[in-house]
């Protein structure tokens, strides 16, 4: 076999993409673990893998892969398909189509649940509440067992939520998560059992599931061992990317697909473990070899790809401090570059104009705004340097906001369709009732009610009697979910006639429809790359895109910018120039992760990544004064700062230490002391003489 395709990885590499590879007699290849390194080229090396595989007799239809989002699988079967292509030339396309089985825990368990939904008692056409809708659905639950009415301070919804969620991805009982992640709930757990039964049973009635149900019902399901048997069966190999952000509920499914680990692969780095607030545990990566002993194979990829030496010293120096991980220290063929720099500075507005000078210091030695950023614990932290870069006339890109499906028009037209799609469903319906003028929240639940207690609802939808003000927007109403529940029109031209019906209504409720049209315009095109509407609204719920024109605010003119980004977001990125803010005990680690030692480790963690982003230049910033929030523009209340407990004295030698701005009496030209002018120390003793 010709393997010129693997000439170019390193030893390392090699041995993870070739492990159990024997002329197509790989079915049975012992679990493997690959420890990827920051930087080490985890991406190539799985697709390496994938395609090693398929060049090798490897039905690609019996390979399971997963990843953490729907780009990331694209991603990687575009670059499978490349390597491919250097060994059986034309062909790879067709034969690496066939890789059908690649997508996120979420994607692929919803199509698991689609075509065993017989098997297990559910309806196939269920549809899938984003975060948003299940909270909405949470809160009618709450408010219909009376818990928004007592005297005492019940959670909100969202916090209702986020327990429901804790306990499902965690496999923990209420009674562990309440007092360990929200102990002020700690009163109402009787209340919360209660309601999340009655939320678990209206999601039932109304043959819909969240995110948390789609991984929930899965591993319910591989609970039959026959069932189990049978997707086992299915997939010669599984492989999992970002293993250490799987929680012990996507866990639980793989050791049951595999139990024996057979084809079982799994991608990842316990020191980029941090995403514990979604319920990942570092434990699944960490437990993995005892799990399958003595047959798990464990390969480490330390040559960094990325980073010069002396960053990855310093970062090596920060996470060989941690308690528990596997050993690695990263290394690299760049040895050239300075070390990173510990700059020390008076204040956040001291910070802020450190990092301004420095970027546009960067900047005229070639290196662009883009290639630079400037990253933080929290979102907050960044809001004095913004006014800064504002100030400056500097553009910037800050990573987060608003998610393109957390849109009111957005969500508003895929409302239409989730409700033509499932009638039950009272979170949508709800919202598309109200969207009509004259119907308040008492005429939409006397519609849904109707409409769950008939077999054919959009019939029962067209006896009811709208309200007055209502009249005409209901009988368009009437006309379009027909439309749609007939499929006139082929998808994805259903999306248009969806989008005509709204857009009137649109006009009616936003200043700036104008440009709200522009996303629904957007969504239309989003919609044409996709086979059909169930299809469309379970790949966009699951993988939404990021940004929405509404909340983009005036577009950038600039063709360059500087990138601001919390460490979370950063992650799996990169650039030339890295700056830390806030690298002092309270921001990182934040002041409210010392609780346990899990969450300090975690917070270290962190810090490691943020570290290995930086390319050539590693700026990690302390201010030393913090003032109060919540004074007056005048007031002067602040406390003093500590450096990050993460670098103690012993990795100083690791950084050059640097102070901001130089202090006057060290400033150049400034002629030697020739004493004191003025003994006032005498002069004080003598006040009380």
């Amino acid at each position: 076999m010709n393997v010129v395709y693997l000439e170019r990885l390193n030893e390392r590499q090699r041995q993870a993409v070739e492990h159990g590879v024997t002329g197509g007699m790989s079915a049975k290849a012992s679990p493997l673990l690959v420890i990827a390194g920051a930087g080490s080229g985890k991406t190539d090396t799985l697709a390496h893998r994938v395609a090693h595989l398929i060049v090798n007799g490897v039905d690609p239809r019996r390979i399971l892969l997963m990843t953490f989002s729907r780009r990331a699988a694209a991603e990687m079967i575009r670059r499978v398909e490349r390597i491919a292509r250097r060994v059986i030339g034309d062909s790879a396309q067709a034969v690496v189509g066939g890789l059908s089985w690649a997508g996120t825990f979420h994607g692929i368990g919803a199509r698991i649940l689609r075509e065993q939904a017989a098997e297990i008692g559910i309806d196939p056409a269920f549809t899938i509440h984003d975060r948003d809708d299940a909270a909405d659905l949470m809160n009618m639950m709450r408010h219909d067992l009376g818990f928004s009415r007592t005297q005492e301070r019940f959670p909100l919804k969202g916090t209702c939520l986020a327990i429901y969620s804790r306990c499902v991805n965690s496999e923990q009982p209420i009674e562990e998560i309440v007092p360990a992640h929200f102990p002020w709930c700690g009163a109402w757990g009787d209340e919360l059992k209660e309601l999340f039964g009655a939320y678990v049973e209206a999601k039932q009635r109304q043959n819909v599931l969240d995110y948390d149900d789609l991984l929930l019902y899965w591993a319910q399901m591989m609970e039959s061992s026959s069932l189990a048997a049978h997707l086992s069966e299915r997939f010669d190999h599984v492989m999992v990317d970002e293993y250490q952000d799987t929680n012990r509920l996507q866990a639980s499914i793989l050791s049951r697909m595999k139990p024996d680990g057979a084809g079982l692969t799994v991608v990842g780095d316990d020191a980029q473990s941090i995403y514990s607030f979604r319920a990942a545990t570092v434990r699944n990566i960490l437990d993995f070899p005892g799990q399958f002993t003595p047959h798990a194979k464990i390969i480490t990829l330390d040559q960094n790809y990325r980073s010069t030496q002396p960053i990855l010293a310093a970062a090596n120096g920060v996470i060989e401090l941690a308690k528990e991980r596997f050993t690695k220290n990263l290394w690299s063929d760049r040895t050239e570059g300075e070390r990173p720099s510990l700059v020390t500075v008076p204040d956040e507005m001291s910070q802020a104009r450190y990092v301004v000078e420095r970027v546009l210091e960067n900047r005229e030695m070639g290196v662009r705004l883009k290639q630079q950023a400037v990253l933080f614990r929290a979102s907050h932290h960044s809001g004095t340097l913004e006014l800064e870069l504002t100030r400056r006339n500097i553009p910037f890109v800050k990573f987060g906001g608003l998610k393109f499906l957390e849109a009111a028009h957005v969500k508003d037209l895929l409302a239409l369709l989730r409700f033509v799609e499932n009638p039950r469903d009272r979170v949508t319906g709800f919202r598309i009732l109200l969207l009509l003028p004259g119907v308040g929240p008492k005429a939409a639940q006397t519609v849904m009610d109707r409409l769950s207690e008939s077999d054919a609802a959009f019939d029962a939808l067209a006896d009811v009697e709208p309200p007055p003000r209502a009249k005409g927007h209901w009988h368009d109403l009437l006309d379009v979910v027909h439309s749609l529940d007939t499929q006139e029109d082929t998808w994805p031209a259903e999306i248009a006639r969806a989008r005509a019906w709204y857009e009137p209504l649109l006009e009616r409720r936003y200043d700036d429809a104008e440009i709200r049209k522009e996303d629904l315009l957007q969504l239309e095109e989003i919609a044409a790359g996709y086979a059909s509407r169930e299809r469309f609204l379970t790949e966009l719920t699951l993988d939404p895109p990021e940004a929405t024109s509404d909340q983009a605010g005036s577009p950038l003119l600039d063709e360059d910018y500087l990138i601001l980004s919390t460490i979370h977001s950063a992650k799996g990125m990169e650039w030339k120039s890295v700056y830390v803010l806030n690298s002092v005990d309270g921001c990182i680690p934040s002041d409210l992760s010392t609780r346990s030692s899990a969450e300090l480790e975690e917070e270290r963690r962190l810090l490691y990544v943020a570290m290995t982003r930086a390319k050539d230049d590693l700026q990690v910033i302390l201010p030393q004064r913090f003032y109060t929030h919540g004074q007056s523009s005048q007031g002067d209340r602040h406390v003093y700062a500590q450096r990050t407990r993460f670098i103690p004295n012993t990795l100083l030698s690791l950084f050059e230490k640097k102070g901001w701005p130089a202090s006057a009496y060290e400033a150049p030209g400034r002629a030697p002391s020739q004493g004191p002018r003025v003994d006032v120390a005498a002069r004080m003793r003598a006040m009380w003489r």
